[in-house]
């Protein structure tokens, strides 16, 4: 047996937007705002907070540079005082300030100065 279409409602004959109301109404996908995924500006946040499994991952990474407490070279000597060698992990050495006695100062990270006045005063500026 042949399966003919489902015939139309002859109710909206002569109509012109077969029960859609206004002429405005259906015009374009923007119409469909709660069905499926076709309205995406108001479920985004949804799916960002639910669903994040959904959201694909692709491209980079943010990047974010490593803080680092800095110090500088008076507080340095003053830690310093009647000792040979310093380690200072998660420290950036400034140049602020002098050093009067040599000293080996272990710090993940120098500025210029900081390294000058250093070797100045017969120290050693070692990079972790």
């Amino acid at each position: 047996m042949v399966l003919r279409p489902k015939k139309r409602s002859r109710k909206f004959l002569g109509a012109r937007r077969w029960g859609a109301g206004n002429i405005k109404n259906r015009r374009g996908s923007g119409s469909r705002g709660g069905v499926g995924r076709a309205g995406k500006k108001h479920k985004f946040t949804r799916l960002v907070k639910y669903e994040k499994e959904r959201v694909r991952k692709k491209g980079f990474a943010p990047w974010k540079p490593s803080k680092l407490s800095e110090i500088n070279l008076d507080s340095v000597s003053d830690a310093a005082a009647g000792r040979q060698e310093l380690e200072l992990a998660g420290y950036k050495v400034l140049g602020g300030g002098s050093i009067s006695h040599p000293i080996k100062i272990k710090a993940s990270a120098f500025s210029k100065k900081a390294q000058e006045k250093i070797k100045q005063a017969g120290g050693e500026a070692v990079r972790l």
